[in-house]
């Protein structure tokens, strides 16, 4: 897949899904096997992938992903973002802090298939702090 593509999937991703809190929308970027890694644990499937954003999404209601930047290697195959995150802590990772305004940030490297849909993806987030 080209480079300039590939980066728009990747950002098409963050809208569609994360930022228009729409789970469902995955079925439209990813494979049926796609694998997520996400603090050394891997989430492996399109389903069981749609079930972990919407619990993530309960944890942070009102989540906004603002894309710092993407960029993809030469023949698009890899995308890299970084990324921050804000929103109001409903439990997000357990904690205490319910109602407090967060944010955090991260990175995430994708594996892009040759036919345009997302294969794997690699997540590093830091701590949260009060926004």
């Amino acid at each position: 897949m080209e480079s300039t593509r590939a980066v728009e999937l990747v950002e098409a991703f963050w809208r569609e899904v994360w930022n228009a809190a729409d789970p469902a929308a995955v079925d439209r970027f990813v494979t049926e096997d796609f694998v997520i890694t996400n603090a050394g644990r891997d989430i492996v499937g399109r389903e069981a992938f749609k079930s972990w954003i919407a619990a993530f999404l309960a944890e942070l209601p009102d989540l906004r992903l603002e894309v710092i930047e993407t960029f993809a290697n030469a023949d698009g195959s890899r995308v890299a973002s970084r990324w921050r995150i804000t929103g109001t802590n409903n439990g997000y990772h357990h904690t205490a802090a319910i109602g407090d305004p967060i944010s955090f940030t991260g990175t995430a490297v994708w594996q892009v298939s040759e036919d345009g849909k997302l294969l794997h993806n690699w997540v590093e987030r830091s701590a949260p702090v009060a926004a």
